[in-house]
């Protein structure tokens, strides 16, 4: 089951379990829309892996199987760079 972890790694923005803007690689590292195309050129920092939007997990099912509340960071330099300047 995806963690849908809630923020971009990158910016640190938040992405809420519906956020049609989350993407993923293929070990679930999650990004913003933005980063992805502006920052990271359509390739994952943590595997060099490509990304596809994250499925959005139906609200209904939420309590059931609620997203992660752990917020990851990139270490990317281009990222720390993006946060330090936000």
């Amino acid at each position: 089951m995806l963690l849908l972890k809630p923020n971009c790694e990158c910016c640190d923005r938040d992405l809420p379990p519906d956020a049609a803007e989350a993407m993923i690689c293929s070990f679930e590292c999650t990004f913003c829309a933005d980063c992805v195309d502006g920052v990271l050129g359509g390739a994952c920092p943590n595997c060099g892996g490509n990304f596809a939007p994250r499925p959005i997990r139906p609200e209904a099912v939420l309590g059931r199987f609620p997203p992660s509340d752990q917020r990851v960071l990139s270490e990317n330099a281009a990222c720390a760079g993006k946060r330090n300047a936000a």
